[in-house]
């Protein structure tokens, strides 16, 4: 049985893992919004999720969430509580995953830049 995975893509800066997770046999599937990752979650539980961690600087997340990925996080709990985050963020933001990961856990922290290695030990 291979593996599963949901590349979050909300910006230009996250890398292309693709050819990465075909050398490993994962199934990837490539969403654009959490929108579309929170709807495909109720029909479909991944065993990965690898996606950027924005900060919620200012209010843009309403105040009361930590950062891009709170939301997502809280459907993880009740629709697919196995699946593994792999958190994707940038050295200056790293400080605030360890924010989220005192409320969610967690599965890995990749800081960039990351080289295909530090995410294929995560995956394996």
């Amino acid at each position: 049985m291979s593996l599963t995975l949901f590349s979050i893509i909300e910006s230009a800066t996250h890398p292309n893992l693709s050819p990465l997770y075909q050398r490993l046999g994962i199934n990837e599937t490539k969403l654009t919004s959490m929108r579309k990752v929170m709807s495909l979650l109720k029909k479909q539980q991944p065993d990965f999720i690898v996606a950027e961690f924005f900060y919620g600087y200012g209010n843009n997340y309403a105040g009361v969430n930590i950062s891009n990925l709170d939301v997502m996080l809280y459907s993880l709990q009740k629709y697919s509580p196995n699946t593994r985050v792999v958190v994707l963020v940038d050295k200056s933001e790293r400080q605030y995953v360890d924010k989220l990961n005192e409320i969610f856990p967690i599965h890995a922290v990749v800081q960039s830049p990351l080289r295909e290695k530090d995410i294929e030990v995560v995956l394996i």
